[in-house]
């Protein structure tokens, strides 16, 4: 979900049929900065790669469920509606809608998108090959 297009998300935050718990700002959403960490080859000594910038959110549903959501990026609303749903993922009777509409719909656009940059990286891939002359 939250790496999912906020639009997307909020369309579909906005249609959800059943009646939606509120929920009350604890912290946020408020942008932010994160250290990125990388190491060389995967397993050597690790090193500063650098920053992103990050949303973060928490919310309070009234029954006492806390969610948290951090998204990369500056999309303070979607740091809130994933925060949000991350709360009512902790009742039993959200847990197939959030997996249905939310879950389902992100991972879709995700292939999506993998297959779309996998087709446009081959479609500009180049095939070296060596001439041979005739000649010996």
């Amino acid at each position: 979900m939250a790496s999912g297009d906020p639009t997307n998300l909020a369309e579909r935050y906005a249609a959800l049929e059943h009646a939606v718990p509120t929920a009350t700002p604890i912290r946020g959403p408020e942008i932010g900065m994160v250290m990125l960490r990388g190491r060389a080859g995967g397993g050597g000594a690790p090193f500063n790669l650098g920053e992103a910038t990050v949303t973060r959110a928490t919310v309070k549903l009234a029954t006492g469920e806390v969610g948290h959501a951090i998204v990369l990026g500056r999309h303070l609303q979607k740091a809130t509606i994933v925060a949000h749903l991350d709360a009512l993922s902790q009742l039993p009777d959200w847990v197939q809608v959030i997996e249905t509409d939310f879950v389902t719909p992100a991972l879709a656009e995700q292939d999506a998108a993998r297959i779309r940059q996998a087709e446009e990286t081959e479609a500009t891939r180049v095939d070296f090959f060596a001439m041979v002359r005739g000649e010996d």
